[in-house]
């Protein structure tokens, strides 16, 4: 059984910060990817970021302003979100991928930007 935890959402106003994190448990295995999606309301799901190994990707909406990492030692991946937009809206969802071709999610974490 594996189990990703997210915590960090909130509401903020434009132009603030928060950072989520996304802690893995379990018989995870060996892990591949590690990354974030969100879903806004009537819209599809989304990437926002990833990480496998030491490579980073972003979708071109958060370029420059989100900033994801990973802790190995933990399991633990985190998304730094600047200068947030009210596009920017949305539950957060953590993924994990391992090299045994397994996905696992979070339960989803929500991220309001409003004034």
């Amino acid at each position: 059984q594996v189990q990703l935890v997210e915590s960090g959402g909130g509401s903020v106003q434009p132009g603030g910060s928060l950072t989520l994190s996304c802690a893995a448990s379990g018989s995870i295995g060996s892990i591949k990817t590690m990354g974030w999606y969100r879903q806004a309301p009537g819209k599809q799901r989304e990437l926002v970021a990833a990480i496998t190994g030491g490579t980073s990707d972003y979708a071109d909406s958060v370029k420059g302003r989100f900033t994801i990492s990973k802790d190995n030692a933990k399991n633990t991946v985190y998304l730094k979100l600047n200068s947030l937009k009210p596009e920017d809206t949305a539950v957060y969802y953590c993924t994990l991928i391992t090299w045994g071709h397994s996905n696992y999610w979070g339960q989803g974490t929500q991220v309001t930007v409003s004034s």
